[in-house]
C-alpha cells in the first residue's frame, strides 16, 4: 500500500493528482493524529510519499527507524511538486528507483542522495535449492523476492547460482522459462565477495564451500557484469527449499557488460 500524505492545500491538490494516478494507494490530508498515523503506516510497512517539510518527515519517522534492510521506502515531495526526494530505503527499499518513477509521472526532479545516483543499474537474482526442487518452488520465492524489493522481472539481468547447481533441473527451467540467463560460479569467485554478504551460514560453507550461495551469486554475477562494486538490494530470503537474494551494480551508460557466460 503507498499511502500519499499532505498538510497543505497546494500538498493537497498534488496528493489528490497522485493517488489518481498510482495504484493501490491512499491519500491523507492532515491525519489526525499525524504523528502516530504516519508512523504507523511506516511500522506496517507502508511506502510513503510526503508532500511536506524535510524536517517534518524526519523529525516524524525518526523514532520507528529500524534499518536500510527492513524500512519501506519513503518519498518527500514539496507542495509544488517540483522535486522527488528518496528520503529512507534508498538503495534496498528501491526509493531511488521509486523516485524516479515518481519524477517522470510528475514532470519533476529527481534529488538523489545516496553515494551512487540511480543510473543504469544492474540487478542480478541469486538463488540456491536443495536438490530436485521444484521450478514452482523456486518461481513463488523469486516474485515474492522481486515484490519485496519493488522490482519485476523485466528489471533482473541473469540468475546466479554456485556450480554445483549448473545441472540443476529447476533453476535451469525457471531460467528458460523467464528468458533470463543462468549463469553459475565457482567458490573461488563467490568467496571474494564474502565481506558483503548480510549473514553467514557456517552450515552452508561446511557443505559448499561458501558461507552463503544465493547472495555470494547475486554479488558476483552482478560485479561481473559491470566490473564494479555490487551491493545486495534485498539480503537472502528462503522458503522450504530455496534461498534467493538481489543484488545491484552499476554500469555506465558507455560501458557494456561482460560476458555472460557461466563458470
Amino acid at each position: 500500500m503507498i499511502r500519499i500524505i499532505a498538510l497543505t492545500d497546494a500538498g493537497k491538490r498534488l496528493g489528490s493528482r497522485l493517488a489518481q494516478q498510482l495504484a493501490d494507494s491512499e491519500f491523507w490530508y492532515k491525519p489526525q493524529p499525524f504523528t502516530e498515523k504516519v508512523q504507523q503506516a511506516f511500522s506496517g510497512g507502508d511506502r510513503l510519499i510526503l508532500i511536506c517539510a524535510m524536517g517534518i518527515a524526519v523529525r516524524t519517522l525518526a523514532p520507528v527507524i529500524r534499518s536500510k534492510y527492513e524500512d519501506p521506502a519513503v518519498l518527500v515531495l514539496d507542495e509544488a511538486g517540483r522535486f522527488v526526494v528518496p528520503l529512507l530505503s534508498g538503495h534496498e527499499g528501491g526509493a531511488n528507483h521509486w523516485g524516479q518513477e515518481i519524477a517522470e509521472l510528475l514532470g519533476s526532479e529527481l534529488v538523489v542522495t545516496t553515494a551512487k545516483p540511480y543510473l543504469n543499474p544492474v540487478y542480478t537474482v541469486g538463488m540456491g535449492c536443495e536438490r530436485d526442487c521444484p521450478k514452482e518452488e523456486l518461481e513463488a520465492l523469486l516474485i515474492q523476492c522481486l515484490n519485496q524489493a519493488g522490482l519485476s522481472i523485466e528489471d533482473i539481468d541473469s540468475i546466479h547460482s554456485i556450480d554445483i547447481k549448473a545441472d540443476e533441473a529447476g533453476l535451469m527451467a525457471l531460467a528458460e522459462q523467464l528468458g533470463k540467463p543462468f549463469c553459475t560460479w565457482n567458490k573461488d569467485h563467490l568467496s571474494s565477495v564474502e565481506d558483503l554478504l548480510s549473514t553467514r551460514s557456517e552450515y552452508v560453507f561446511k557443505t559448499v564451500g561458501v558461507y552463503g550461495v544465493a547472495e555470494s551469486a547475486a554479488l558476483y554475477g552482478a560485479e561481473n557484469l559491470t566490473g564494479e562494486s555490487s551491493e545486495l538490494l534485498l539480503p537472502k530470503q528462503k522458503n522450504r527449499r530455496a534461498t534467493c537474494a538481489i543484488a545491484r551494480s552499476y554500469a555506465s551508460a558507455s560501458t557494456d557488460s561482460k560476458d555472460k557466460s557461466t563458470s
